[in-house]
C-alpha cells in the first residue's frame, strides 16, 4: 500500500469524523463508557486479588513440639517439612521467644500478665511455617501430623479454605465480566459506527459502481473506527485515573488489612489494555458495520 493511499485513507477518515461530529462524539462516548466500566472491573479484580495475596502471606502453620522431643526427631521433622517443596519460610521459636511474642501481642498495658512465665514456662517450642500458597497447607499438615515429637498443629484450615474459595470465585467472576464486557463493547460500538456508515450508504454505492474494491472502501471506515477507539480509550483512562485517585486517597488510610493498588497502575497498565481493546473493537465494529453495505 503506497504512502499516498494511506494519506488518502486517513484524510477521508478525519473528514468523516468532522462531517459527522454528533455521531462521532456519540461513538467516542460509547467507547469511553464501555472501557470505563471495563477498567472499573479490572481495578476491582486487581485490588481483590492483591487483598487475597496479602491475607495469604499471613497464613502460617504452627507446629507445637513436645517437651521431650529428641534432637533426632526434631531433625527428621525439619527435613520432612523442607522436603515439601512449597515452603516459603521455616522458623524455630523457643519457649522464651514464645513468651516474648505473647508479651508483645498483649501490648504495654497488659504485658505484666506474663511476668513470671520465664521461671515456669508452659509455652512449647514450635515451628512456624509459611507456605507459598494456602492450598498447600492441607498437604503439608497431612505429611507431618503423625510424626513423633509433635504435640499439636494449628493450621487455620477454615481461613485457608475460605481464601481458596474466594480466590477461585473472584477469578471466575473476572473471566465472566471480561467476556460480557467485550460482547457489550462490540454491540454498542458496532451500532454507533453503523450509523456513520448508514449516513454514507449512497456514497459507498457510487464507489462500488465505479469499480472501487471492497478494501479500498473499507479502510477509511476501519481507520475511523480505530481513531474513535483510541480517543475513547484516552478519555476513559483519564476519567478512571482521577476518580480512582480520589477514592485511593480517601480510603487508603482507613484500610488496615489491605493496601489498594496505586493510581499509577491506571496509566502504566490499564491504558495499554484500553488502547488495544479500543483499536480492536473500533476496527472490528467498522468491519461488521460496513459489511452489508458492500453487498451491492
Amino acid at each position: 500500500m503506497r504512502i499516498s493511499t494511506i494519506k488518502f485513507f486517513i484524510s477521508e477518515s478525519l473528514k468523516s469524523l468532522n462531517r459527522n461530529k454528533t455521531i462521532s462524539t456519540a461513538s467516542v462516548a460509547t467507547v469511553a463508557a464501555t472501557l470505563f466500566i471495563l477498567g472499573v472491573s479490572i481495578l476491582a479484580m486487581v485490588n481483590v486479588n492483591q487483598g487475597i495475596l496479602q491475607v495469604q502471606s499471613k497464613v502460617e502453620v504452627d507446629v507445637y513440639l513436645k517437651d521431650n522431643i529428641t534432637s533426632s526427631q526434631k531433625k527428621d521433622l525439619e527435613n520432612k517439612i523442607k522436603s515439601n517443596g512449597n515452603i516459603q519460610s521455616l522458623t524455630y521459636v523457643t519457649k522464651s521467644q514464645a513468651v516474648d511474642k505473647f508479651r508483645n501481642q498483649l501490648g504495654e498495658q497488659n504485658k505484666s500478665l506474663v511476668d513470671g512465665l520465664e521461671k515456669d514456662n508452659p509455652l512449647p517450642n514450635s515451628y512456624i511455617i509459611k507456605v507459598t500458597n494456602p492450598e498447600y497447607v492441607s498437604k503439608l499438615v497431612s505429611s507431618i501430623q503423625d510424626m513423633p515429637g509433635i504435640e499439636s498443629i494449628q493450621d487455620g484450615k477454615g481461613i485457608v479454605d475460605k481464601i481458596v474459595k474466594i480466590t477461585r470465585t473472584v477469578r471466575w467472576i473476572g473471566i465472566v465480566i471480561l467476556v460480557i464486557m467485550v460482547g457489550v463493547s462490540l454491540f454498542l460500538i458496532g451500532n454507533t459506527i453503523r450509523l456513520t456508515v448508514y449516513s454514507r450508504r449512497r456514497e459507498i454505492g457510487i464507489m462500488k459502481y465505479i469499480g472501487a474494491t471492497d478494501w479500498f472502501i473499507r479502510w477509511p471506515f476501519i481507520i475511523e473506527g480505530i481513531i474513535i477507539g483510541i480517543i475513547g480509550a484516552g478519555v476513559a483512562d483519564i476519567i478512571l485515573y482521577y476518580l480512582y485517585r480520589m477514592l485511593y486517597f480517601k480510603t487508603s488510610s482507613s484500610l488496615i488489612l489491605m493496601q489498594l493498588i496505586s493510581p499509577q497502575y491506571v496509566y502504566s497498565n490499564i491504558l495499554g489494555i484500553f488502547l488495544l481493546v479500543g483499536v480492536i473493537i473500533g476496527a472490528l465494529g467498522s468491519l461488521l458495520s460496513i459489511r452489508k453495505f458492500l453487498a451491492v
